[in-house]
């Protein structure tokens, strides 16, 4: 069996820390805690789990805070889990086995890390992250901050999932303050860093300085592929922000130059057409989107353009032209996905009304509900 050293930094994490770390109990051959400056309770709850607290003086640089935690490692893995997150029965069950079968010499262990998720509780949002790393390797993280190690080596994959459930806001302005500190310091960015300064700049409404940077980054062409496709959409929402529709789809079409189409471009292309009344070349993209299979890249997945999404649409199109038995049948195909789903439901009656069975009082004009202006 390989022996496992969980590595946290954390900072006034008391609302969560105590969640994680029972989630993850009996995992851990050693805790190690890394404290960047708590002011509250944070410390106190460490120390009930872990005599190995070390106090970490915060720079900015959450690479730098986490290769501190690795040189506080004793055992064959680093595995490292932030405060907000937490391991399901299953995936901590899955890990125990992963411990006691693992073949040494596999380098890295990467895992899904599920980080938004539907009323159910069932991820829409998810990507691969590397996970454990074995210690004589000497990884070390790269980044300010959206930190990574460029996976290398014997690297195994596995479907045990870190689980995010994020309390609070917290500083919604840190990461893009640390960015522009970077860049005024060094005068520029890495192609990664600069990828998620783009990110950030429009998550804060900065459109025109979002795309910018974006199509500097791309035209740069030292971005990972899956950077580079994310680059393209959230540069698509930017055009898309200022009125330029042409350039917005054009940031799409670029995005296929990457790789072979994904559900996330084809959907964005489907709801450009869609929103022309192009019905037709919307129901070419989203159908493809139904058809793309699910990376197993490490890419950015919102795993609702892999199923019920492009099926949900597709009814609205079909309905849209006339095409009611198809668009029900897309609608049934969407419930697959989600088979409690307002909007499923909502079609239904809406579709038993139009066969003229009883159903809810819907006006005739209506057609079915999507999700995609809510």
């Amino acid at each position: 069996m390989v022996t496992l050293s969980i590595c946290m930094i954390v900072k006034n994490e008391e609302a969560v820390l105590e969640r994680c770390l029972e989630s993850i109990r009996g995992l851990w051959d050693e805790l190690v805690v890394v404290d960047t400056g708590s002011t509250d309770a944070t410390v106190a709850i460490a120390q009930r789990y872990t005599s190995q607290v070390f106090h970490y003086p915060w720079q900015d640089d959450f690479a730098a805070a986490r290769n501190f935690s690795f040189t506080q490692a004793h055992m064959d893995y680093c595995m490292w889990i932030d405060a907000d997150d937490l391991l399901l029965p299953k995936d901590r069950e899955e890990l125990l086995h992963l411990k006691e079968t693992l073949d040494p010499s596999v380098d890295l262990v990467m895992m899904p890390y599920h980080t938004a998720f539907d009323a159910n509780g069932s991820p829409t949002f998810s990507y691969e992250r590397e996970r454990w790393l074995r210690r004589d390797r000497q990884f070390r993280w790269q980044g300010a901050v959206h930190e990574a190690i460029p996976p290398s080596g014997k690297i195994l994959h596995v479907g045990a999932a870190i689980t995010h459930h994020k309390v609070g806001t917290g500083d919604p302005d840190r990461n893009l303050r640390i960015l522009e500190g970077l860049l005024r310091q060094k005068g520029s960015l890495e192609p990664r860093q600069q990828y998620y300064y783009g990110r950030e700049l429009l998550a804060h409404g900065q459109w025109i300085r979002a795309a910018q940077v974006l199509q500097d980054f791309l035209q740069q062409g030292q971005g990972w592929v899956e950077n580079n496709l994310d680059a393209c959409l959230v540069l698509s929402k930017c055009y898309q922000q200022l009125g330029q529709e042409e350039r917005s789809l054009h940031a799409l079409l670029h995005a296929l130059t990457y790789t072979r189409p994904r559900g996330e471009v084809c959907c964005a292309l489907g709801d450009h057409f869609m929103n022309r009344g192009q019905y037709e070349d919307a129901i070419f993209w989203y159908g493809t989107a139904l058809h793309c299979p699910r990376p197993q890249t490490g890419a950015f997945v919102q795993e609702d353009c892999y199923g019920y999404r492009p099926a949900l649409l597709l009814c609205v199109c079909y309905d849209r032209l006339g095409q009611r038995e198809r668009a029900r049948e897309y609608n049934e195909l969407a419930g697959q996905f989600r088979p409690q789903d307002p909007s499923v439901l909502y079609n239904r009656n809406y579709f038993a009304q139009q066969a003229g069975h009883q159903g809810e009082d819907t006006p005739e004009e209506e057609v079915p509900q999507d999700t995609h202006n809510r």
